[in-house]
């Protein structure tokens, strides 16, 4: 992960909104809570995520189009990075194994496939929503 002191100012306000959510967030979303920050063009909000993404501050999950900031500093290059994703109420969960990503790397190449990235999301329901439906 790279030092958050060579964030532009965008960058920063954008990393801080995600950090602060308490769900995952669409760009629209970060335009609109950003406008009082001088946000004025979509294209602002992307290029900050882009930047953050591939400075591993924040992760996209691609199964709902939003973004949240990453849970703890690890290795984005080289290890997979797991999501459950609660459909009630957004609760995002992040998991990283070494393990985990060694077994799938291991079987990936088996097949002589070659991976660029790997991302796994689970959707369904968090512990909590579960025990408030009971």
């Amino acid at each position: 992960m790279a030092a958050r002191d060579v964030l532009t100012k965008n960058q920063l306000c954008v990393l801080e909104k995600l950090e602060t959510a308490s769900g995952p967030l669409s760009a629209y979303t970060l335009l609109d809570q950003l406008r009082e920050r001088g946000f004025r063009a979509p294209l602002q909000v992307y290029r900050a995520l882009d930047t953050l993404v591939k400075s591993g501050f924040v992760h996209r999950l691609e199964s709902i189009n939003s973004f949240v900031a990453c849970a703890e500093p690890h290795d984005h290059s080289h290890s997979m990075t797991a999501f459950a994703i609660c459909d009630t109420c957004g609760q995002v969960t992040e998991m990283s194994d070494h393990d985990v990503d060694h077994r799938l790397n291991e079987w990936v190449h088996s097949t002589g496939f070659a991976a660029k990235k790997a991302v796994i999301e689970f959707r369904g329901v968090c512990a909590k929503c579960r025990a408030e439906a009971a």
